[in-house]
C-alpha cells in the first residue's frame, strides 16, 4: 500500500496579516483543496492522511465533503516541529502501508507524473525526492551582508516535495534525528543521518510552494492553466 501525508499543520507565519494561506481562495477553490485533490486522483496512492493544526481538523472535514474527495483520509495533530508532525502521521498509516509520500500541503500544483515517479525510486532504493538543480549563482555568506565565498552551482539542488520513503527507512531516519535531538525543516535530512541514499527526481514541470503572498499569482496560473481552478 502507498499512502500520503499531507503536512498541513505549520502556522505560515511569513504570509503576514494572520492569514491562514491554507484556506486562502486560490483559483476557485481553497489552496489545500488542490493539492489534497492532487493526491485524491493520483492513481499510485491508496490513503491520505492530513497533520493538522489542533482545533481545524473540522475545517478539513469539511473540505472533504465539498470536494467528494473518495479517497480514504485520515485527520491527525501536528507537532511542535515538522518532524514530529510527520511522525504523527506515520503513526497514523494503516498497518500495510510500505512506501509513503510525504507532501506539503502548501504545494498544489504537483504533477501525478512526479508523484509516480518518486514512489518508484523510493520502492527501489528506500528514498526520493522532487528537486530541481540548482541555475543561480549561489553566494555564502556568514553575516547576511557581505559575500564570503561562491558555491559551485552545478553540484547543487533545490528540494521540494514530495519526499518519498519506505515506512521503515524514515520511521529509523526521523528515530535517529529524534535520539541526536536534532530540528530537521527537510524529511531527507533525517536520512542522512543513516547513511540512507535518496534519489533525486526531476521536477520538471513547475512545482512551487506558497509561502509569500508574491507566491500566490504564479500559482494561481499554473492552476489555470491546467484546468485545476475550474471548480468555484
Amino acid at each position: 500500500m502507498n499512502s500520503a501525508i499531507l503536512v498541513a499543520a505549520g502556522q505560515g507565519a511569513r504570509m503576514g496579516g494572520g492569514v491562514d494561506k491554507l484556506f486562502l481562495s486560490v483559483a476557485g477553490r481553497p489552496l489545500v483543496a488542490h493539492t489534497w485533490q492532487r493526491f485524491n486522483d493520483a492513481p499510485c496512492i491508496d490513503e491520505i492522511v492530513l497533520v493538522v493544526r489542533k482545533g481545524r481538523a473540522p475545517a478539513f472535514a469539511k473540505l472533504a465533503a465539498e470536494f467528494k474527495f473518495q479517497k480514504p483520509f485520515r485527520l491527525v495533530a501536528g507537532g511542535t516541529e515538522r518532524q514530529d508532525s510527520v511522525w504523527n502521521g506515520l503513526d497514523a498509516l494503516s498497518a500495510a502501508a510500505e512506501i509513503v509520500v510525504v507532501q506539503d500541503a502548501a504545494r498544489p500544483c504537483t504533477t501525478d507524473e512526479l508523484i509516480a515517479a518518486t514512489v518508484k525510486a523510493a520502492g527501489e532504493i528506500g528514498a526520493a525526492v522532487a528537486a530541481q538543480p540548482v541555475t543561480d549563482t549561489i553566494k555564502e555568506s556568514a553575516d547576511g551582508r557581505f559575500v564570503e565565498r561562491t558555491l559551485d552551482r552545478s553540484r547543487l539542488w533545490s528540494v521540494q516535495t514530495p519526499q518519498t520513503f519506505r515506512v521503515k527507512v524514515i520511521r529509523r531516519a526521523l528515530e535517529e534525528a529524534r535520539r541526536r535531538k536534532l530540528i530537521l525543516t527537510d524529511d531527507t535530512a533525517a536520512c542522512e543521518l543513516i547513511g540512507q541514499p535518496v534519489r533525486l527526481i526531476s521536477s520538471v514541470a513547475p512545482n512551487p510552494k506558497v509561502t509569500v503572498p508574491g507566491d500566490v499569482p504564479f500559482v494561481v496560473s499554473l492552476l489555470q492553466h491546467s484546468g485545476a481552478g475550474s471548480c468555484a
